[in-house]
């Protein structure tokens, strides 16, 4: 059996055959579409467009050996059908237009999107009817460079903006306005209509270069300038208005809204790029113009604590160029006067506790950190004019006044340390430890005479490891580590070589003990403890007097040196009795069975066991067999009578102790205590002690002074007088900010000392010496 093949042949079209048929189904898709639309006519539309192109095509081709230009006989028969479309679409514009003229405003709009949303949806149809057009004939002519041929969805779009948006741009464009003016004044609008208007012109804004793809040059001159005006002229009226006639708090409330109004109004109707000058405009109009105002309250919200109010006006102000910047110099200005003010209100008797004294500055400093890291988010700016602020009036206030020395914060901080880390009743629980601490350090950065707070705090240190006092080594060695990660390994070196120095004696002593029990096989009769600290780490002062120590302890001190020096044979001892202290068990009063354990000094230990020997000893007496000095024996019986150990007669004044000023144990003594401490340092010796560690930074500054001088010259060869000046400034200011007097005499002294020498032939200037 054979098959028979066939080759079709390709019937002529003519264009006035199909187009009746056409031009009635592409009028009934473009007004009708929602009624449906068969699927065979739909083919039958295609089959023409497709039957019309190709049977032309394959006319044209037959013609070999024509010229080019004529052998493209399928462009002459495309166009004609793509100029027949097109007529056919600016002819529906006309009758579109015809219909708009009697509507305004939102009716105007209904009608507009109704007919845009039914337009478009049709010609996406039309456009597939059409496709094979596109393909061939419509590529051609735009590969060739003709600018007026478009495919048939992009020629539609530009029919519609020539023949209907053009004519109606301006009325369509102030309906808009209006509807969202009345939006603003607080009426309903239906957004979906407003959207699909507006997105209208985003697809009108044709490329030229890329018909394809859309630009927004139709959206940006016939809407978003409009818009743009029409808002910044709503807002000038509206917020002159409304700040005339309500608070400041209250306009800035209405700011805020009306910004987040715009914001939402961007993301349901308006183009996303529209939303950064809409924002921007906004902000010139409500804040930058008003920004005087807004500043002048800024100081009022600060007194009377208006947080809610602080963050609104941060937030509206951080959005304009350079908004910030007065409040943060006020913000300054204000926490410097309420630090000084908080102060004074409690340097009023003179006498100020240091734990009062901390606790006002730390009141002072949260209460606005707490602002600046809330209301104002860590701004920099605020937390630098915080810090300046704190550092004013922590070094300088009431009470550094009162004292006439800018160290009186440091010595306060120190103290207050030193109460948190002593053993005491009081003490804080160990869980909120870490946070004094914590705020501790938060002073400590602000304090500019940081070498004082270490002079003061190493002796307070030295006097809690030697009295045994510390609260815990863990707290001791927290806090250190807190000052080693603010000021550096070398601020802090020899407080940890004390703890080294503690652990050691530690052992030693357990040593010593074992040789007394094993080697000399014998009892100390006592309980005997010694430590052993090297003095470069500690700072502690020799003795000021000679001290004859009684024979009840003299043995112990022969046996633990004789000890010591076949350990440590180059090594030499000095023993700081100003710093021991003992325990004496009362067997003398008919008062208590028991008796009593007096916790002393040595010097007072020295005094009281001389009555072991004697009923009454005069001052003369007394001093005669312990070699103390007048003021120290002064201080250690105006102690023993004061706390009715011993009795005085006379009764002791607060004049010099008379020579002749008998003493004896007071027989009668009672106290609710078995265990009684009576070392307590008097004031006369607090105020000389503190007097001395101030006399001992100012010797020490005049010594880093120095070398920060032979340091920099070394370096340097030859300097200027006020780059020298600069230089020892700059090196020592994270430790204290050194005089300029103080400087001046430190040169004086090193070029006495032939360290420097000036220049001849220039004025104020040195060089080094080598």
């Amino acid at each position: 059996m054979s098959m028979m093949t066939s080759t079709p042949t390709k019937r002529s079209v003519k264009l006035d055959d199909i187009w009746p048929e056409l031009e009635e189904g592409i009028y009934k898709i473009i007004t009708d579409l929602n009624k449906g639309f068969p699927k065979q006519k739909w083919m039958a539309l295609y089959t023409y467009v497709y039957d019309y192109c190709a049977a032309s095509q394959s006319k044209s081709s037959a013609k070999v050996g024509m010229p080019k230009q004529q052998a493209s006989g399928a462009n002459y028969v495309g166009e004609d059908l793509y100029n027949r479309l097109n007529l056919f679409l600016k002819k529906h514009m006309s009758q579109l237009l015809k219909l708009t003229e009697t509507k305004m405003d939102e009716p105007l709009l209904n009608y507009y999107y109704t007919e845009w949303d039914r337009y478009t949806s049709a010609m996406k149809y039309i456009n597939n009817i059409f496709q094979y057009m596109n393909r061939y004939w419509i590529k051609r002519e735009i590969d060739d460079g003709k600018k007026e041929v478009y495919e048939i969805f992009v020629l539609s779009l530009v029919i519609w903006r020539d023949c209907l948006f053009t004519p109606l741009k301006q009325r369509l464009t102030n309906s808009l306005l209006d509807i969202i003016e009345s939006e603003r004044n607080g009426y309903q609008i239906n957004t979906h209509l407003i959207k699909g208007v507006i997105n209208g012109y985003v697809s009108l804004g044709l490329n030229r270069e890329k018909p394809k793809e859309t630009i927004l040059q139709v959206y940006k001159s016939g809407f978003e300038e409009l818009f743009l005006t029409a808002t910044e002229n709503y807002y000038t009226n509206e917020s002159a208005k409304f700040i005339s006639e309500n608070s400041v708090a209250d306009y800035m409330k209405k700011v805020e809204t009306r910004l987040n109004e715009e914001v939402k109004r961007v993301q349901q109707y308006l183009h996303q790029n529209t939303e950064s000058e809409l924002i921007a405009k906004c902000e010139k109009v409500l804040i930058e113009k008003h920004v005087e105002v807004i500043w002048n309250e800024f100081q009022t919200l600060l007194e009377k604590d208006k947080i809610p109010d602080l963050t609104r006006m941060y937030s509206l102000l951080s959005r304009i160029p350079r908004g910030l910047e007065p409040l943060r110099t006020t913000l300054e200005k204000h926490v410097q006067n309420v630090g000084l003010q908080a102060v004074s209100s409690i340097a009023t008797n003179g006498v100020i506790e240091p734990k009062v004294y901390i606790e006002t500055l730390l009141k002072v400093f949260k209460k606005y950190n707490e602002l600046v890291t809330g209301a104002f988010r860590s701004d920099t700016g605020f937390v630098a004019s915080l810090d300046k602020a704190c550092r004013r009036f922590i070094n300088e206030n009431a009470v550094t006044i009162a004292a006439k020395s800018s160290s009186k914060s440091p010595e306060l901080l120190a103290r207050f340390t030193d109460f948190l880390l002593k053993k005491s009743p009081n003490n804080p629980e160990e869980s909120e430890m870490e946070q004094l601490l914590n705020d501790v350090m938060i002073v400590f950065k602000y304090i500019e005479d940081k070498d004082v707070f270490q002079d003061f705090y190493s002796k307070m240190l030295a006097k809690r490891l030697i009295h045994g006092t510390s609260t815990s080594e863990d707290l001791e060695g927290t806090m250190i580590g807190k000052l080693k990660s603010t000021c550096g390994y070398e601020y802090t070196s020899k407080l940890q070589r004390m703890f080294t120095d503690m652990s050691l004696s530690r052992e030693l002593l357990d040593r010593f003990n074992n040789h007394i029990e094993q080697v000399e096989r014998s009892s100390l009769g006592i309980d005997f403890s010694v430590l052993v600290l090297a003095t470069g780490s500690w700072p502690l002062q020799p003795p000021s007097t000679n001290f004859s120590i009684p024979k009840e302890l003299q043995a112990c001190e022969q046996l633990f040196q004789k000890f010591y020096q076949n350990q440590h044979s180059g090594r030499k001892l000095n023993w700081l009795h100003h710093l021991s202290k003992g325990e004496l068990k009362t067997k003398y009063l008919q008062t208590s069975k028991s008796g009593y354990t007096l916790q002393c000094s040595t010097y007072q230990i020295g005094v009281l066991l001389q009555f072991n020997q004697y009923e009454t000893l005069t001052s003369e007496e007394i001093q005669e067999s312990t070699q103390l000095i007048d003021s120290v024996l002064k201080g250690t019986l105006t102690s023993l009578a004061k706390s009715k150990i011993l009795l005085a007669d006379p009764p002791l004044d607060d004049e010099e102790i008379a020579k002749t000023t008998k003493f004896s144990l007071n027989k009668q003594f009672k106290n609710k205590k078995t265990k009684i401490f009576i070392n307590v340092p008097v004031l006369t010796q607090v105020k000389e002690e503190i007097d001395s560690i101030h006399k001992t930074v100012e010797e020490d500054r005049k010594l880093q002074i120095q070398a920060a001088i032979v340091r920099i010259m070394k370096m340097r060869k030859q300097l200027a007088h006020s780059g020298l000046m600069t230089e020892v400034i700059s090196q020592l200011q994270t430790r204290f900010n050194p005089k300029v007097n103080i400087i001046k005499k430190c040169i004086d002294i090193l070029i006495e000392k032939e360290y420097l020498m000036r220049v001849e032939g220039k004025k104020d200037h040195y060089s080094y010496v080598a």
